[in-house]
């Protein structure tokens, strides 16, 4: 009988790949649940990543004009009222504050008191109260562009979460801004995507098909939505961004004004565009595997953690000596916008030191001893390969091509996940077939990526969706036009759209 292979989580993916997906979070350090239902707490290795993420990201929005702002927690109900379409999509993971203050039952306990005029809304998404802001800021055509970005938390009371993937507070940035021009906005909207695109490709070393969602899918009052879809291991999609052209509907709904150049009144045209804490467990299920969290690099909190040896009962200042050295002549290089970060970990606790950092994640493990010492080199460990495969190098050559290595990483891990989706992508022009396809999937399986013909009907949208849990994710703008039948009612169709199950 062939010996199974030994992993450092349980159980793997194919075993049971929601409850990996928690294991690698939880062996990671990255997070762990709170006592308040549906949160999570994000633990520093966690939120090291995150802070690495928000640096790169602001700094990408930074580029193309937009300022940050910061706006209330709070929204006036009377606020979401004047947005009937938008709150109706909102209004079931609303949280409410009805009372400003506590006061002491007749059990000793404590109770809600001073019930406020008007309640608040504890921000969903903050349109409406940044509109209201737009408004009073905007009165010519020489008052804009408005280009705002907000770093901030939200809430949604989600009845089922998942850490990171759907809580019910969540960290994010929502970007907004107003425009003279329809044309202008619609720029706006594609331009804020290609920035995610630049983003979650060459830092997160994410593949992702950009495209339109269908009008069922679109973000609630947008004209047109545009996103960012990623395959995860488990063949489901994850929408890793998302852009919206709002029109003019936000800005009628918010008195958004301003007269223009030839003076006469008009209103502005509107975008919003964001992502969130979910782009990592996107990047968990992307790229771990079942020894513990797989990290791209470019966002790692750490790119090397060296571990020296030591002699039992002998003096190793010299080995602490030499890691230090080593540690100082790394972080020298530079490497996307920040030193390369390194660990030292010289805990005695035998081979478990070596597996705590597999499953963190990090990029490039160095063991270094006082045979490495006296030859002048270093034992390397890459985290896109097999925990057993370690390699001695010059010390020298290793400093000097420690940027190199790491660019070597995230290129593997990009092409690798690129690969997994080509190789689970179909096109299905049989109905029998699709529905095959999708009904066998569970579990570490959900089925594929399916690029299929759709005649354009919600009613057929609808249907696959009540039948297999399966969406269309969006129309991709390199889907070419072409003459088809539709996958649900077989009627005419001139292009294919991708269809997925999806979180």
């Amino acid at each position: 009988m062939a010996k199974k292979n030994r992993t450092a989580i349980t159980p793997t993916r194919e075993q049971d790949y929601p409850a990996w997906y928690l294991e690698v979070i939880k062996v990671s350090e990255m997070a762990e649940n709170s006592a308040v239902r549906g949160c999570m707490v994000i633990k520093p290795w966690g939120y090291a990543l995150w802070e690495n993420m928000v640096r790169e990201i602001d700094a990408m929005f930074k580029k193309t004009g937009v300022k940050n702002a910061y706006f209330p927690l709070f929204i006036p109900l009377s606020y979401l009222e004047k947005e009937a379409e938008h709150v109706e999509g909102f209004a079931k993971e609303c949280a409410v504050v009805t009372h400003h203050k506590l006061e002491k039952d007749d059990k000793g306990g404590l109770k809600p008191a001073g019930k406020l005029a008007e309640p608040l809304i504890v921000r969903p998404t903050s349109e409406t109260i940044i509109g209201e802001s737009m408004a009073k800021w905007t009165s010519s055509y020489r008052d804009l562009p408005i280009l705002l970005n907000q770093w901030a938390n939200v809430v949604r009371w989600e009845m089922r979460t998942r850490m990171f993937l759907r809580t019910s507070e969540f960290l994010w940035q929502e970007g907004h801004t107003a425009h003279a021009t329809e044309t202008e906005a619609k720029e706006r909207t594609m331009l804020m995507l290609d920035v995610y695109t630049k983003f979650v490709e060459e830092y997160l070393a994410m593949p992702v098909i950009r495209g339109r969602k269908t009008a069922a899918e679109r973000f609630p009052g947008a004209e047109d939505t545009t996103c960012i879809e990623a395959m995860m291991q488990d063949k489901r999609a994850l929408q890793a961004g998302t852009s919206h052209f709002l029109g003019q509907n936000f800005a009628k709904g918010s008195n958004i004004k301003f007269q223009n150049e030839q003076g006469e009144e008009a209103y502005a045209w509107t975008t919003s565009w964001g992502t969130s804490t979910r782009m990592v467990g996107g990047m968990i299920m992307v790229h771990s595997d079942d020894d513990g969290l797989v990290l791209p690099p470019r966002v790692a909190p750490a790119h090397v953690v060296i571990l020296p040896i030591f002699k039992k009962d002998g003096d190793n200042r010299a080995v602490m000596e030499s890691a230090q050295s080593l540690k100082d002549a790394l972080e020298e290089k530079h490497y996307y916008g920040r030193n390369v970060t390194v660990e030292i970990d010289d805990r005695d606790i035998g081979g478990a030191r070596g597996w705590e950092w597999v499953k963190k994640g990090v990029p490039v493990r160095i063991e270094l001893g006082p045979r490495d010492i006296e030859q002048n080199s270093v034992f390397m460990a890459r985290r896109d390969e097999p925990s057993s495969q370690k390699q001695s190098m010059n010390r020298e050559e290793f400093i000097d091509r420690i940027t190199d290595i790491l660019d070597n990483i995230q290129d593997n891990l990009f092409n690798r996940a690129e690969n997994y989706r080509k190789e689970n992508t179909f096109e299905i022009d049989d109905k029998k077939a699709f529905y095959k396809l999708y009904k066998k999937a569970k579990g570490f399986n959900n089925g594929a990526f399916v690029m299929a013909h759709w005649c354009g009907s919600e009613k057929c949208e609808e249907k696959i969706k009540k039948d297999l849990s399966v969406t269309i994710r969006c129309i991709p703008f390199d889907s070419p036009t072409e003459e088809g039948c539709c996958i649900c009612c077989n009627n005419s169709s001139s292009r294919r759209v991708l269809f997925a199950k999806a979180y």
